[in-house]
């Protein structure tokens, strides 16, 4: 796991890297003084961690992890900050971690063991919560729980049995956060939970209408996933 350092305060960032040395096999690549720097090196380079302050000069770190959202590949993000108000902005944006200052040797021992135990577990796939939004509030639901999600412009709506959510990431952004064994994107504007499926109807141009549990809505698959969904389903 490879990550950078974006923090505008010198003994932070020496404190940060004698931890992350210290108590992790976590490698880092480069470290920022400030956001703009930093933006610059990920159009070049990939990382899988970002230790982001807030407050810093030219780009704050709130604006610099929305860019970061919309990448096609998105690192981890793990805010570290003197400021409690951001928390709920930041896991709007599905930050990994959120470490007050001062923090504790125990506290960043444990955000370093959970990103690592993440990445042991591929965690842009088979994370077992998502966090969406209802009502201008944070709900954290089951990824079993999704029945299919439906493109909305830059958004993605997700629906379960009963309920639909907001998912503020464009579709295929929101597509790399589901377990790729469970999730098939049937058509560019829809994701279909394979587990809910119930009935498969032949539709025009050889193509298919699936139908779910629990649901009327019938979910198409266009034709240029016909062959993947046929060899998924194994028909």
């Amino acid at each position: 796991m490879r990550c950078i350092i974006v923090e505008d305060e010198y003994p932070s960032r020496e404190e940060l890297k004698y931890f992350i040395k210290a108590y992790s096999s976590i490698e880092i690549l480069e470290e920022f003084e400030e956001a703009l720097s930093a933006l610059k090196f990920l159009e070049k380079n990939r990382v899988d961690v970002i230790f982001l302050d807030i407050n810093m000069p030219n780009l704050d770190g709130m604006t610099f992890s929305k860019l970061i959202a919309k990448f096609k590949e998105q690192p981890k993000i793990v805010f570290i900050t003197a400021y409690k108000e951001y928390a709920v902005e930041a896991f709007e944006v599905y930050a990994s971690d959120y470490i007050l200052k001062p923090y504790s040797k125990e506290r960043m021992i444990h955000a370093l063991k959970k990103l690592e135990d993440q990445e042991e577990t591929d965690i842009g796939c088979k994370r077992d919560k998502i966090i969406l939004c209802k009502n201008e509030k944070m709900i954290v639901i089951d990824w079993t729980d999704i029945y299919y999600c439906e493109a909305h412009e830059r958004e993605t709506i997700v629906y379960t049995k009963d309920e639909k959510y907001i998912a503020k990431m464009n579709i295929s952004h929101f597509l790399e956060k589901l377990p790729k064994s469970k999730f098939f994107r049937s058509h560019r504007s829809y994701i279909l939970n394979l587990d809910k499926i119930q009935e498969i109807v032949p539709w025009f141009n050889n193509t298919y209408n699936v139908k779910l549990e629990d649901l009327d809505t019938a979910i198409p698959v266009s034709r240029n996933k016909i062959k993947e969904f046929r060899r998924i389903m194994g028909i």
